[in-house]
């Protein structure tokens, strides 16, 4: 059903003989048109320029074993070279562009811009898909199409159709041409993916309204005669034409498109059959509407109608709202772009067709608009304009796609001459072109352009090559960062002739890929030649602190903070034009470097106090950790009784004088005994009274100074179930507190509240007293300097009787 046309010999001997072959190097067949498909559509190059066309070959020998008249022989290669000749001298972008019409005995044969394949080569595979797992129960061998496998999208078939009616526009209105064979077989589509009208064999000039034109008929060659499936009604019926018939002609190409190939009416080259299909053309074109997008329904049905007058002319449909779409606009100005003016292509290329690229298919993006392009791509006028939709591409682009398609096209663009705005262009969007680029590419080519910039005399090139940077600081190695950009950076601080906003980032970016010696050499020093007034650069500056505080490689010192730094930063703490966060920002780097001048300086003093002598040394120490500056919170004990102190030594000594006969006989015993026990037990003790619910504690020292006696002059009575009850201090005692002669060390807290005698002679307290332990009264002992303990029997006696007749009311109970 779908069988190619065979030639009687090979194609290479066919081509050898058409003098074509000077013109263009001939590959493989890849497509059919014409009538009957007598047109075989070759890829090809060109040999004078290396670009690439395809070629047109007719063989004329399958047409003698046909066993034709030598007449009808001339017949069809007259109307093919016709058609030819008549498509070369239409130079339309919407006809098919043909450069060169060669002839030999055996061929006729064209060479054309590049083709995919005809209409009906690819409706011909949508048929051959749409009955895939069926029987056709009809044969056609009467079309000998080639099958082209391809899928068209719907804008295609938008774009195209109005391409075709664009073309008929220009037939009807500006030649005033009648074509006479609109059909899928001469609706090429080319390797842009652009639909063009070709197979002028049949125009006519339209001398007059109506025009009489021949009926299909059976005794003329079907390659010789229309497509009688797509002629009009009255011009098979009545031998009359106009621009209406070919209205109808292109009404039928849009069912067979939504019909998966297969026009309404199908003939069989049967005249009897097309009249009879023709009375039901109303019912089919009911049945077909469905199918069609919406919008152009109308329009097909008005196409379709039997009557001329009724169908809609081909700029009436072309205005139709069907064609109103913004990537259809977009398709058709580049169609035309080279008749554009340059503030115009400026502003398609910027705006319109930035904004539809998201919504165009990669398939046309590849297929149609890169062709555009990359053509653009090579004016110098356009070229900024043109790099907008270029990078989006490339963004969108796989890996493949980029090294394939896009790249072999936009690599010259690094080594040759570019417009200055070209140029800055390519350089702010390096990061795009290097995410895609291949690794042996990047530094041979791409960034050797960057390193060139930096040396141009433009300063808007200067500042994008230093924006680059920015982008492309991964891409770049510490030795190139080192020898070329540090350079670079420098010298454009020095000159000014570079936005120091630019170049501030720039720094930030490269710090950490700098060693430390080049920083403090050259960054420090910069840092402080910046001119702090816009708000912008005070940030950026900050930053760059920010980052330098936060880690020591970079070398940023306390005496730079104290000496360089700071003094070029505190003055913008009061810059009105600093917003609130641009303010917070700055303070707290500033507020950092304080932080980082005092731990280093509290620890140099620190080290250089410990340096001092002993005593020096550890005057602040004791007077830090001095039990003067301990605050115990205060508590009560309950049944604590607390005895009046005897005030001085002069009363014991009065109350010893004052005893008579065995009062001071026992005294002396009990002095005796006292020594003794003193002597046992390490200087001091507890007794008893008769009271036996309380523990009286005496001081055992009775060579105490006044000034020593604080804790100890007291008589203390403690309950027994002190210690289990509430508040009580279970195991523990009174803190001592400290002694004259006691070091710092070994100074005890103290906070004891001690209330006025009561009545009985006991007192009470108010507050009780924390930590009374025995281990306190040997901490009092142990501490006693030498100088008391030798003088302890020329004072206070009277106390040492006292305890004396307190251990020996113990011991005897």
């Amino acid at each position: 059903m779908f069988g190619k046309i065979k030639s009687s010999g090979s194609s290479s001997d066919v081509l050898l003989a058409n003098p074509i072959r000077n013109f263009c190097e001939i590959g493989k067949q890849t497509a059919t048109a014409g009538p009957e498909h007598v047109w075989r559509i070759y890829d090809a190059y060109s040999k004078e320029d290396g670009k690439e066309v395809s070629v047109f070959l007719f063989d004329k020998r399958p047409v003698e074993k046909v066993r034709l008249k030598l007449k009808r022989k001339e017949t069809v290669t007259e109307i093919l070279r016709k058609g030819a000749q008549q498509m070369q001298r239409f130079p339309h972008p919407k006809i098919l562009q043909v450069y060169k019409v060669e002839e030999c005995p055996e061929t006729l044969a064209f060479a054309s811009e590049p083709v995919l394949a005809s209409l009906a080569n690819v409706l011909a595979y949508q048929e051959q898909q749409g009955i895939i797992g069926k029987q056709s129960t009809q044969t056609q061998s009467h079309r000998p199409i080639y099958v082209k496998e391809y899928e068209l999208l719907d804008i295609e078939i938008k774009y195209g159709l109005l391409q075709i009616t664009e073309a008929l526009l220009f037939l009807h209105g500006n030649l005033k041409i009648l074509h006479r064979n609109v059909c899928p077989s001469n609706i090429i589509i080319t390797k842009r993916g652009t639909w063009k009208l070709a197979g002028f064999e049949f125009a006519e000039n339209i001398n007059e309204i109506p025009l009489t034109i021949q009926p299909w008929t059976s005794k003329t060659s079907k390659m010789a005669q229309p497509n009688l499936d797509y002629i009009a009604p009255e011009i098979q019926q009545n031998k009359l034409g106009s621009c209406s018939s070919d209205m109808y002609s292109l009404g039928m190409t849009i069912c067979a498109i939504f019909n998966r190939g297969r026009p309404l009416i199908q003939a069989n080259h049967n005249s009897s059959e097309y009249l009879k299909q023709l009375e039901n053309l109303d019912e089919q074109v009911d049945i077909i509407l469905p199918l069609v997008a919406l919008p152009l329904r109308e329009a097909v049905s008005r196409l379709l109608d039997k009557d001329p007058d009724k169908r809609p002319t081909a700029q009436i449909l072309s205005m139709i709202k069907y064609f109103r779409d913004p990537l259809v606009h977009a398709l058709q100005f580049l169609d035309v772009s080279k008749l554009k003016e340059i503030k115009q292509k400026e502003h398609f290329y910027t705006t319109t067709l930035r904004e539809s690229l998201p919504y165009i298919p990669k398939k046309l993006l590849y297929q149609h608009i890169w062709w555009y392009l990359q053509v653009e791509l090579q004016s110098q006028k356009v070229l900024s304009a043109v790099l907008q939709p270029v990078l989006y591409i490339i963004q969108e682009s796989t890996k493949e796609e980029y090294e394939q398609i896009i790249f072999p096209t936009l690599r010259p663009l690094f080594s040759n001459r570019k417009s200055i705005q070209g140029t800055v262009t390519l350089l702010e969007n390096l990061h795009v072109i290097l995410e895609k680029t291949p690794d042996e590419y990047i530094d041979s080519e791409i960034l050797q352009m960057l390193y060139t910039s930096f040396d141009n005399s433009t300063m808007q090139v200067q500042t994008a090559a230093f924006v680059a940077v920015t982008n492309v600081t991964e891409y770049l190695d510490d030795e190139a960062i080192r020898t070329k950009i540090l350079p670079k950076l420098l010298q454009a601080f020095e000159n000014g002739t570079v936005d120091e906003r630019k170049l501030m980032k720039v720094v930030y970016c490269i710090l950490n890929r700098l060693e430390k010696q080049k920083i403090i050499d050259y960054v420090l020093p910069l840092l402080c030649k910046v001119k702090l007034q816009e708000p912008e650069i005070v940030i950026r500056v900050v930053n760059i602190y920010k980052l330098m505080l936060a880690d020591k490689k970079y070398g940023l010192s306390v005496n730079w903070m104290a000496t360089r730094a700071m003094p070029s930063l505190l003055p913008q703490a009061v810059n009105p034009a600093l917003n609130l966060e641009q303010f917070i920002s700055l303070f707290q780097v500033l507020q950092e470097m304080l932080n980082h001048i005092e731990r280093n300086q509290r620890n140099k003093l620190t080290l250089d106090n410990l340096s001092l002598p002993s005593p020096e040394r550890y005057r602040p120490f004791r007077h830090q950790h001095s039990t003067d500056n301990v605050h115990v919170q205060s508590f009560n004990i309950p049944n604590l009784r607390i005895d009046q102190r005897k005030t001085s030594s002069a009363e014991d000594m009065a109350r010893k004088n004052s005893m008579t006969g065995p009062d001071r006989t026992a005294s002396a015993e009990n002095m005796a005994r006292k020594n003794s026990m003193l002597a046992s037990f390490g200087g001091w003790f507890t007794s008893t009274v008769n009271d036996s619910n309380f523990l009286k504690v005496h001081n055992a020292f009775t060579s105490r100074r006044l000034s020593d006696n604080t804790l100890m002059t007291p008589k203390i009575r403690v309950a027994q179930s002190c210690a289990s009850s509430p508040g009580g201090t279970p195991g523990g005692g009174l803190p001592a507190r400290r002694h004259s002669s006691t070091g710092s060390q070994e100074r005890r807290g103290s906070n004891i509240n001690l209330s006025p005698p009561t009545g009985d002679g006991m007192p009470t307290t108010s507050n009780s007293v924390p930590y009374l332990l025995s281990s306190s009264m040997n901490s009092i002992r142990g501490s006693r300097r030498p100088s008391v303990l030798s003088t302890s029997s020329q004072q206070g006696s009277g106390l040492l009787q006292q305890v004396g007749s307190s251990m020996y009311q113990f011991f005897n109970k």
